[in-house]
């Protein structure tokens, strides 16, 4: 059997709003208060760059306001606390506070880490992996 091809990155995360006021809150809240830019633009959708990887969003169809097989999706940040500061600020939910993780794995994980939940009701971890012992 040949080998797989090898994946070099996850390339977009989709979601899906059904009201162009849905769209837009959406889009505001990825530009506006995390501050991404918007990589490029269609009627239906826009892509957003996180810097290694691409947020998608529709509108054209029912969105699914559940979790579904996807339990939520992690941005890499610089600063943990400060960018829940804002998301909070801009009245959004941040329903597990900033906070120090060790993963015990090999070798171990040590993180700073938080979850809030979009405008389209997707949650995001906020994750800053920190160096060092």
């Amino acid at each position: 059997m040949k080998p797989a091809p090898r994946i070099t990155g996850l390339h977009h995360v989709s979601m899906k709003c059904d009201t162009r006021e849905a769209f837009e809150k959406a889009k505001t809240f990825y530009t506006d208060v995390l501050g991404l830019a918007v990589a490029r633009t269609w009627p239906e959708g826009v892509l957003i760059d996180t810097g290694c990887g691409l947020i998608e969003i529709f509108c054209n169809g029912p969105g699914i306001l559940q979790k579904g097989a996807v339990r939520h999706f992690a941005l890499s940040v610089e600063n943990v606390d400060a960018l829940a500061e804002r998301i909070e600020a801009a009245g959004y939910e941040v329903f597990i506070r900033p906070g120090d993780l060790l993963i015990p794995s090999d070798p171990p994980l040590r993180a700073r880490m938080a979850f809030c939940r979009g405008p389209l009701g997707e949650e995001i971890e906020l994750f800053c992996q920190q160096t060092g012992g």
